[in-house]
């Protein structure tokens, strides 16, 4: 009975936002890929905003759901039948009353399983389409019967492209580039290798007085004007998968005709979402890098690199379960293990899966008296911050549904902004316990 009646909000608003779009006939920027689409999507609306107006996908809006109601601009009712009727009675309006509806959409288009995007796709045509990064063991993997099939999956967005409009795709990724032969429009490749059409170069981190990292520096580059490089920075926030992001939105802005130089300075005050590779101050003097939002194989893989890179005293990786793997999760629990070896001094673990990724670590050579396992997150949480010193630097990450935010609460030096810093701070989240 609740799917049958989830099915037909989905219907319903659906197609209200088909009749919107063609009502208001808004431009469209349509992000997908495995990893980086929720900071890609940011960084595109951020870089948007000084030439038009411009409305993103709150939170990771991306879903049969998220989608139309980031169109129909209302927030996710949760179990509110009220909130979804007025949902429902707020879209009829749109389409029958005057109403202001911005001028561009970036939306976040995902998949949980397959026929997600088919179905978007029947009737959102965007103008734009970028592809972030993939991963050979991509999230959600449980649900398909192979990578390859999610792959095909997210190609429906590629093809769902309006003639005329551009696609935007990483070429630092193979799988990403593959996209390339599902569309006859304008093409722009971003990534640091050669063939990009925007590359960034020159990445640095950032340090303070106290020799803590603050966030990141590069170069950006277009082909052809090599010698014209424009400055760009993110603070905040740390990791070479974070100018990915900026190259994206660079792309978008000069697809559209804009400055690229002046959004390239606005993307200077780009706030990092939560939960996404934050730096936060934490107590004792220790610098947190907050990456909760949730873990795969290659963002584990990502933030792990981004922890050897940084300069500091002692460094403490905290990781939670990678859920979602199916038949991939031993396997890929005990390679991040063995990365764990060349990055920290000391893991903690959170969860059953990561039992395996305790057996990678010691295998690799880690000593088995820097390895501590727990159950709990909050348990893990006031474990570490008995062991913690001045001028630790701690990587927290897990997937979503492990709660690992709730490490780095019991070790925040301002708790009472947490809010404001963490992830899964919303009611909906909080009654879950």
């Amino acid at each position: 009975m609740k799917e049958t009646i989830k099915g037909i909000v989905i219907y319903i608003l659906s197609a209200l936002s088909r009749g919107v779009l063609r009502r208001y006939q808004p431009k469209i920027v349509a992000v997908t890929g495995t990893v980086g689409k929720t900071s890609t999507k940011d960084a595109i609306y951020f870089a948007l905003t000084p030439f038009v107006s411009v409305r993103k996908s709150p939170k990771s809006f991306n879903s049969e759901l998220g989608v139309p109601l980031t169109i129909l601009g209302q927030r996710n009712p949760a179990n509110n039948p009220l909130g979804w009727i007025k949902a429902i009675l707020d879209g009829i309006g749109l389409l029958l009353l005057p109403n202001h509806y911005p001028e561009w959409l970036v939306l976040e288009v995902g998949t949980d399983r397959p026929g997600d995007i088919t179905a978007l796709t029947r009737w959102l045509k965007p103008d734009m389409v970028v592809v972030t990064k993939l991963s050979k063991v991509p999230v959600h993997v449980e649900a398909f019967a192979n990578p390859e099939d999610l792959f095909r999956e997210k190609g429906r967005l590629v093809q769902a492209l309006k003639p005329g409009g551009t696609l935007i795709l990483n070429s630092d990724d193979e799988d990403v580039l593959r996209y390339k032969n599902l569309s006859d429009e304008n093409i722009i490749l971003f990534g640091n290798g050669n063939g990009s059409d925007i590359s960034a170069t020159g990445y640095e981190i950032l340090y303070d007085e106290n020799k803590m990292p603050t966030g990141i520096n590069f170069a950006v580059t277009f082909a052809g004007e090599e010698d014209k490089p424009l400055p760009a920075a993110i603070l905040g926030t740390v990791g070479q998968h974070n100018m990915y992001q900026v190259l994206a939105a660079l792309a978008v802005v000069r697809a559209m005709g804009e400055d690229v130089d002046y959004a390239a300075s606005a993307l200077r005050r780009l706030e990092p979402a939560r939960g996404r590779m934050r730096i936060i101050e934490g107590i004792k003097s220790v610098t947190i890098l907050d990456d909760t939002y949730n873990s795969s194989p290659v963002a584990l893989e990502e933030a792990l690199k981004t922890l050897k890179s940084i300069k500091a005293t002692r460094k403490i990786a905290v990781l939670g379960d990678m859920l979602e793997l199916g038949r991939f999760s031993l396997e890929e629990h005990k390679k991040a293990g063995e990365r764990v070896k060349k990055s920290a001094g000391v893991l903690l673990t959170v969860g059953v899966r990561s039992r395996a990724m305790v057996e990678g670590a010691l295998s690799a050579g880690m000593d088995e008296g820097k390895i501590f396992q727990f159950d709990d997150s909050r348990e893990a949480g006031k474990f570490l911050e008995q062991i913690m010193k001045r001028g630790d630097l701690v990587l927290v990450k897990g997937s979503q549904g492990m709660r690992m935010e709730r490490v780095v609460e019991e070790v925040m030096l301002h708790p009472e902004e947490k809010e404001k810093l963490l992830a899964r701070q919303d009611k909906e989240w909080q009654r879950r316990g």
